[in-house]
């Protein structure tokens, strides 16, 4: 089933026409119809919205990749590689989507993933090198010591999250790198997204 079948699916299953899902995304009846008949893909911001309003994970519309080992049976999925991300009206939108890797199934426990790539050196002491592919769980929050995907001011970093009542520090795992420390006053333009499950080797 392709995304444009799932968004068909969706649609009729909340009783409602092409033209009231277009109304709803801003976008015309035609371009719902090409989406749906396969002709045309929804971009990633339309995706999200599509997403959010059907209260599904986005990743719901990448599992029509699942592919079956044909020897020892694992099941897997596609996740996006998110080059850039955006935070509108308090909702997370992937603006642009570098490409797709394979998975197994068994890495994902419920809830939304995707990938990051890493960038430079600041996380060298957690084995976290420049270029890795860093799968993250898409969430609001992470325990004390969790490595998490930090938006701040609109670009995705990974920090090791320390917490107390009014305080966050974001700690890198390179010493040549200051700690970020933030005051509930400093934290309109800082969100955690996520938490880094794995890490994808760049060789």
């Amino acid at each position: 089933m392709h995304i444009g079948q799932k968004i068909k699916q969706l649609r009729k299953a909340h009783k409602l026409t092409q033209e009231e899902l277009a109304k709803i995304l801003d976008v015309k009846p035609t371009a719902v119809s090409a989406w749906e008949l396969g002709r045309n893909k929804p971009l990633m911001d339309k995706l999200d919205m599509i997403a959010h309003y059907f209260g599904v994970p986005i990743s719901y519309f990448f599992e029509e990749n699942e592919i079956k080992g044909p020897k020892n049976h694992i099941y897997f999925v596609k996740l996006p590689i998110v080059g850039t991300i955006s935070c509108g009206n308090g909702v997370i939108a992937y603006e642009d989507i570098e490409g797709y890797e394979e998975v197994p199934r068994s890495w994902l426990n419920g809830g939304e993933y995707f990938f990051l790539r890493a960038k430079g050196d600041s996380m060298i002491n957690a084995r976290i090198m420049d270029g890795d592919l860093l799968m993250i769980r898409r969430q609001d929050d992470v325990e004390n010591g969790d490595i998490a995907a930090v938006l701040i001011d609109g670009e995705a970093v990974l920090k090791r999250v320390y917490k107390s009542d009014d305080t966050i520090i974001l700690q890198s795992e390179n010493p040549a790198y200051k700690p970020i420390i933030l005051r509930k006053d400093d934290m309109k333009n800082i969100r955690i997204i996520g938490k880094l499950k794995k890490v994808v080797l760049n060789f």
